[in-house]
């Protein structure tokens, strides 16, 4: 992906998104984000999750369905305090941005 170190604040805000909404799990996600013209591998993707769990923004377990083993992931309370904070600074960019 073009530009990947400076897309990929954007990236882990989707993710906190998503994740403050509902369970999501790596496939699921690529598949998101490529709706948002993101286009990221499993080997770019799944090393974000890893880091934003041991980083306290996210949590998993995992689910078994069949012979699948999916692993689930969950806003923290770290997490929602960041998206909010990131919120926050993004629509003061927007304004500023936009007005230019």
């Amino acid at each position: 992906m073009e530009h990947h170190d400076l897309l990929s604040g954007l990236i882990r805000l989707h993710v906190l998104h998503h994740a403050a909404e509902q369970e999501i799990y790596g496939q699921w996600m690529i598949d998101e984000l490529a709706h948002h013209g993101y286009r990221l591998s499993p080997g770019t993707l799944y090393p974000m999750l890893h880091k934003m769990k041991r980083d306290g923004y996210l949590v998993s377990h995992q689910e078994r369905e069949g012979r699948t083993v999916r692993k689930l992931y969950t806003i923290t309370p770290k997490g929602r305090e960041g998206l909010a904070l990131a919120k926050d600074r993004i629509r003061e960019f927007a304004g500023e941005a936009m007005h230019k």
